[in-house]
């Protein structure tokens, strides 16, 4: 019982053990500095680190920058002169791309014909991301 009393009063009187002296001081500029070594040539005011109120860390939110809207691509215009001339084309083309982005989601081993010789070529990682973002870039131009 005795050695329980003990590590209860040690835990009372230990974080006041823990206080160290901390200096502060204002430069010419107005900054405010704190430093656990006296500054030579200042006159810095002496302060117990008990005395020093914490606070949050990180509570301003970052501001994203407004961006600039970019000029339309000529994608996005030949999709709006589909849209607007041949809905069932339009149509056609967001149902394909939503097709190609399942099968590029769903299938680990992909082949592709090459353009040169028209053999099957396995396609590579890179392959499938380029095809994701332009199947991608297809269902926002035409789905929508």
């Amino acid at each position: 019982m005795k050695p329980f009393l003990l590590l209860v009063a040690s835990l009372f009187i230990f974080p006041s053990a823990l206080a160290t002296t901390i200096y502060t001081w204002t430069d010419s500029d107005g900054l405010v500095h704190y430093s656990q070594q006296a500054p030579i040539g200042v006159d810095a005011k002496q302060i117990s680190s008990d005395d020093i109120e914490p606070r949050k860390i990180g509570t301003a939110s970052a501001v994203r920058k407004t961006a600039e809207k970019e000029p339309e691509s000529d994608l996005a215009k030949s999709a709006k002169v589909i849209k607007e001339k041949d809905a069932k084309q339009a149509e056609s083309i967001c149902e394909n791309a939503k097709h190609s982005m399942s099968l590029l989601d769903t299938y680990n081993r992909l082949t592709r014909k090459d353009p040169v010789t028209g053999e099957d070529v396995a396609m590579t990682e890179e392959d499938k991301q380029a095809a994701r973002a332009e199947n991608a870039e297809r269902v926002k131009l035409f789905c929508n």
